[in-house]
This record gives structure tokens, sequence and C-alpha cells, in this order.
């Protein structure tokens, strides 16, 4: 790494940025389809990136906290241009989402009352439960194991995490930061034990106030602040790895949302392009305004930044260890189960009736059957049918 920042790289600091500005404005379809643009774009097209260097940050991605295709990007950034291109690339993939999830939640404060935007909101809530229902399936074959008995019986543990991360948030229908740690160090200590545990150690203004873009109460932004913070440094995986853990804080510990409103968040982030995670600026504009928005991204993208520059230089040595990705791996289990948790809780409140149980079933199978046709498609289409069903019928 450090012989190849020497060497003068064929694109400039500026064509960099313009290019993650352009991904995070027009770069729809998850964090999967966003690594796989970057893999597209900057390996195979411009060639700016090796297919090592691409590789090593979507392992580091994928082993460091918080949301997979913000961190690639840092990564990306980081390869030539250092500490600079990493800031650069992170801000100009994030901005543009989060400009517009802005933009949406000053719209939803104003007009949310409105029976036109009830009904749109209507068929969205019901297809957001199929979209998190079949990301959770996903995640779980990838993640945990497949679902063939010989898989599963040599990942037991990780299903056990992932059994208990489904029966405790259900239960609790909150999440715990403690309970994910616990998992993560129980399947380090029993699948690869660092060193130190082997032998005996010592422990170590006036017009925008009219739309509440200024309304916020300093208590609130730090309450804010804490909570997104432990969000995007205790949370692995895939953008709605987060759903959960948003979820317990958001509706159920804090009460700054109601079930139907945190819904509306979700579908907020997956029809805008950029990280899917964007949705907790939404979700902190409608509790404390502008101000909330900023602090509750700049908290939920700090950690994954701060892992990403820090670990960057040294990460070759710091991928092999197996005591690390054991770790990773036994929280990564229980996220999950958490994330299938969240997903049932939800969809009691989401379900009320049976067209909406059908718009759900509808976002799945398309999901399954049509590759082609994405999640914003699908939000759209739900919004569509909502209007119909609750305004035109």
């Amino acid at each position: 790494m450090e012989n190849e920042l020497i060497i003068k790289p064929a694109y400039s600091r500026s064509e960099l940025t313009s290019y993650f500005l352009k991904l995070g404005t027009w770069g729809f379809g998850g964090p999967v389809a966003l690594v796989g643009y970057m893999h597209r774009d900057l390996v195979e097209n411009k060639k700016w990136i090796t297919e090592e260097e691409y590789k090593e940050g979507l392992a580091l991605a994928q082993l460091a906290p918080g949301p997979l295709a913000a961190q690639l990007g840092i990564y990306m950034g980081f390869v030539h241009y250092g500490l600079i291109g990493a800031t650069l690339a992170g801000l100009a993939f994030v901005l543009p989402s989060f400009v517009m999830v802005v933009i949406l939640g000053i719209a939803y404060k104003l007009y949310s009352g409105l029976p036109g935007m009830q009904a749109v909101f209507y068929g969205v809530s019901a297809a957001v439960i199929g979209i998190i229902a079949i990301s959770a399936y996903k995640l779980t074959i990838k993640s945990v194991s497949t679902l063939d008995f010989a898989a599963i019986k040599s990942n037991w543990l990780l299903w056990v995490f992932y059994l208990v991360g489904v029966v405790v948030t259900v239960i609790t229908q909150r999440e715990d930061i403690l309970l994910f740690v616990g998992c993560g160090l129980i399947y380090m200590v029993v699948k690869s034990p660092p060193k130190w545990i082997k032998r005996p150690v010592t422990a170590p203004s006036i017009i925008l106030l009219g739309i509440g873009f200024w309304q916020y109460d300093g208590k609130t932004l730090q309450e804010i602040g804490w909570f997104f913070l432990k969000a995007g440094a205790f949370v692995f995986g895939s953008g709605l790895a987060i759903v959960p853990f948003l979820h317990g804080g958001v509706v159920q510990e804090f009460g700054w949302l109601n079930e139907h409103e945190f819904l509306d968040s979700v579908a907020v982030a997956m029809v805008t392009p950029g990280p899917v995670v964007i949705t907790v600026a939404f979700i902190g504009y409608l509790v404390a305004g502008f101000p909330g928005a900023c602090v509750a991204a700049l908290a939920t993208f700090l950690p994954c930044y701060l892992f990403t520059v820090v670990l960057a230089p040294s990460f070759k040595k710091i991928a092999k260890n197996t005591s690390i990705k054991a770790f990773v791996d036994g929280i990564t289990a229980v996220v999950i189960g958490s994330l299938v948790g969240a997903v049932i809780i939800i969809a009691t409140r989401a379900i009320v009736d049976i067209p909406t149980a059908l718009i759900a079933i509808f976002s799945m199978l398309t999901l399954i059957y049509l590759k082609k046709i994405k999640e914003p498609h699908l939000i759209l289409t739900s919004a569509v049918i909502g209007i119909i069903l609750k305004i035109l019928l």
C-alpha cells in the first residue's frame, strides 16, 4: 500500500470526487448494486483501481462495522489519495442522498397528514415489509449459512446466535448492543481464541422555522448523536442490517417516531440513490429538523470512516487475523437474527388488512422471480396501488 501511494495515479482527486458525486446521485439498487457499480467503473472500465485493491477494500468493508457501500467508497478514495481522498470520496458519495432525504423530510412534515400522502404510504409501508423480508433472507444465507442440513450443522453456533437474535428482538422489541458484542466474543473464543485469551494477562432563518427546519432541542440532539454513533459503530453488513437497531431506539426506547413513520423513513431511503443507511438523516430531520439530520448522518457515518482510514494502511495483516473474522461472524449472525425479529414486529403494525398483506407478498415474489425489478420500482408501484385503493376506489 505504501509503495502504491508513491506512484502517480491515473486520475485526479477532482475526478475521483466527481465520480462518487455522480454515483451518490444516480446509484440506485442498494449496497450490493453500489459495490458492483464501483467494480465495473473503477476496476473494469476506468482501471483506476486494481482488482487486488478492490478486493482488499471489500474485505475491510465487510469486516468493519457500518454501511458496506460507503466504506468501500471511502477505501477507494484512500487507495491513492490517502486521508484527503477518503474524505472527499465519502462526502461526495453521501451528500446527494442526504440532500434528497432532507427535502423529502420537509415535504413529509408538511403533507403527511393529507389523505393523498397517507394513501401513498399505505401501500409503501406494506411493500417495505416485503423488501426487508427478502433482504433478511439473502443476508441469512450469505452470512450465516445456506439452508441445507450440512451447512446448518457445520455452522450450528451461528444459527443459535441467529435464533437468539430473532427471539430476543421479538420479546423485548428492542436490540441490545451487549448481546451483539457478547455473541461476537463467544464465537471468537470458540472458533479462534486470540493469544491474549490463551495465556493469563493483565486487563487491558424565519422562513425555515415554518417548516421545522431549525426546530430542535439541545438534549434531543445529544441523544440523537449518541444513539446514531452506536448504530454506526456496532452494526455490520448491509445497510438494512441497521433497521432493527434503529427500530429499537427510534420507536421503542425514545419514542421519536411511531411505527408508520419509521416504515416511511425506510421507504424514503429505498427510493433515493446512494447508501440505504441515509434513512438516518430522514429520521433525524423528523425528530429535530436540519440539525437533527446533520447530527444523525455524521454520527452514523463517522465510525465507518474512522475504521476505514485507521485500518486501511495495515489491513492486509488485520484481514488474516482469524480471531477478528470469528468475532465479526458472531456479531453478524445475531444482528441478522435481530433483523428478522424486527421484520416480524414491524409487519404486525404495517400489515393491517388483506390488501397490505397482498402488497407485501407481491413485493417478495417480485424480488424473487423478476430480477430486473428493483426496490425503487416496487416502492413507486406500491404508492400508486395505495392511492388507487384508498382514494380512487
